[in-house]
Order: structure tokens, then sequence, then C-alpha cells
């Protein structure tokens, strides 16, 4: 198994395997048919209280991304939706995470894949 990370704003390639939007919301601009999932796993993704708490907490502080990773790490400890996520990757030699964040470096799912990376899966990234 191998999760790797794509913007759901970037095309959808064959290489990208089985692809899974990871947000809680749709993107913006996207059609469903553009986006070319496979499967869209929103329970995955941070709370809607977690996701409100960072993005208020982003403005105010710039060290903000420390405490949302841990407290998102922890809400995937027992998330039934993340251990289906690490049963796809066993099913898939390779597993897109799609999400429609702007910062490619500083969002929920660079927790996620290291979460991933923690619970065994094989993870790599784009660059």
């Amino acid at each position: 198994m191998s999760f790797t990370l794509k913007r759901v704003y970037d095309p959808a390639e064959s290489s990208d395997g089985y692809r899974v939007l990871v947000d809680r919301l749709w993107p913006r601009g996207v059609s469903k048919q553009r986006a070319e999932l496979d499967v869209w796993n929103k329970d995955v993704a941070p709370s809607a209280a977690l996701r409100t708490e960072w993005h208020r907490d982003r403005m105010a502080t710039d060290d903000g991304f420390d405490g949302f990773a841990a407290a998102y790490r922890a809400e995937l400890d027992g998330n039934p939706a993340a251990e289906a996520l690490v049963s796809l990757g066993r099913e898939h030699d390779r597993v897109t995470l799609v999400y429609g964040a702007r910062d490619e470096r500083v969002n929920h799912v660079t927790v996620l894949l290291d979460w991933l990376a923690e619970h065994g899966a094989s993870v790599e990234t784009r660059g």
C-alpha cells in the first residue's frame, strides 16, 4: 500500500490509483465529474469544531498548526473512517488523498499522511 497527496484542482492521472477526497466540505468550483474520485471519505477529515478552531487560531498565532495537528491526530486515533482508509491502502497499490486546501504544506492532509505512516502505511510525496 502506498499513499500520496494531490490537490483536487490538479488533473487526475492514471498513476493516482484509487482517489479519495478527504475534505469534509466539497471543494469550490470542482464538479464531481472533474474530480474523478473513487470515494469521498469526509468522516476522516477534522471535525467541524476542530476545523472552526483551526481557522480561528491560525489567524491569531503562527504556531497554531501544532495544536491543530495534535488535536486532529487524537481524532484520528478513535475514528473508524481513518481505519477504513488504512484498509483501503491494503486493497489498492496506490491511494491518492485528494484535498482542496490552497496551502500544500500546512493542511490537515499532511497530518493525515503522517498518521497513516505511523500506522504502518507506505507514504510518498510528490514534489
